[in-house]
């Protein structure tokens, strides 16, 4: 099967913008606005590690938000970023090694550290309402 979308950039330079969040700051407000003072269109989470205090997502097929205040580990966050917002997944775990994962949300709020690498490509990343799923999709320009 074709993959429903495919960019390149060949031969193009992709900038990192390394980052390090204090405790007490909002993880993805803080991205948000560290990618938004930057002059590229586009973006992309290379790595994250870190702590949270409390962690705001939306589940896969829930529509209201789940928030949890506890000790948590940042055991993954992906995404993109673009002039329409970010779009980041967040995988968490608890003392036990119990997991959760989601859409990331504003509220999640660093404990002891966030150091977060993200990527910033020479292109545009848009979003465009795709009539298959009803949602705005990633686009590349």
């Amino acid at each position: 099967m074709e993959p429903a979308l495919k960019s390149t950039w060949p031969g193009a330079a992709t900038r990192y913008l390394a980052l390090r969040l204090a405790p007490g700051e909002d993880l993805r407000a803080a991205l948000q606005e560290a990618f938004s003072n930057e002059r590229e269109h586009a973006g992309f989470v290379v790595a994250c590690v870190g702590s949270l205090t409390k962690v705001s997502l939306r589940p896969a097929g829930r529509d209201a938000p789940l928030s949890l205040e506890v000790t948590l580990e940042i055991v993954s966050l992906s995404g993109t970023f673009s002039e329409h917002g970010p779009h980041l997944h967040i995988a968490v775990s608890d003392s036990r090694g119990s997991m959760l994962g989601g859409h990331l949300l504003e509220g999640s709020i660093v404990r002891t550290t966030a150091e977060v690498i993200l990527g910033l490509a020479p292109v545009h990343f848009r979003r465009k309402v795709d009539p298959r799923t009803g949602y705005p999709e990633l686009v590349f320009e």
